[in-house]
């Protein structure tokens, strides 16, 4: 193997759903992926983006995605919020992902920022000893919230 780490680009993102689709099919969460590449186009490549990534390339052919953005904490301050971390299944096991996710931490290093957070599956063992591998903490107190389109969409048609 030759793995290379680089920053993803535009031309990129038809890889990057299909691995965001990998992900999704390994968490049996596929029909939960509405996002499109034209969406992706939008979202990370106009003028201010919402998100960066990182691609793993074997012989120029993507096999890994370190997919990122920033968020803020009132108790930390700036972070980095790693959504997806994705290696395809041939080449887990082979260190591809701990040097993606070092390169990832540089990031974090080299934008001086407070900290790196993600959120894993409680059953995804592999997942959550990969990360404790590199000294991670997995904290298992909070519990996630969300509201999607529809139900956003919903409780603002009740308010008139």
């Amino acid at each position: 193997m030759n793995i290379k780490i680089r920053k993803g680009v535009k031309k990129d993102l038809p890889e990057v759903l299909k691995l965001i689709k990998e992900l999704a099919d390994y968490e049996n969460a596929i029909e939960e992926v509405t996002i499109t590449l034209e969406d992706l186009e939008k979202d990370g490549f106009d003028k201010k983006p919402c998100y960066w990534f990182l691609i793993a390339e074997d012989k120029n052919q993507i096999i890994g995605l370190s997919f990122y953005f920033f968020r803020y904490s009132t108790w930390k301050g700036k972070l980095l919020f790693l959504e997806d971390f994705i290696i395809k299944e041939k080449y887990r096991r082979s260190g591809v992902g701990s040097m993606l996710f070092k390169e990832t931490i540089k990031i974090c290093k080299d934008l001086k920022l407070n900290g790196m957070s993600w959120q894993v599956l409680e059953w995804n063992k592999p997942a959550i000893n990969f990360y404790k591998k590199h000294n991670s903490e997995i904290n298992s107190a909070w519990l996630n919230g969300k509201l999607s389109k529809k139900q956003i969409e919903t409780i603002c048609s009740r308010l008139g």
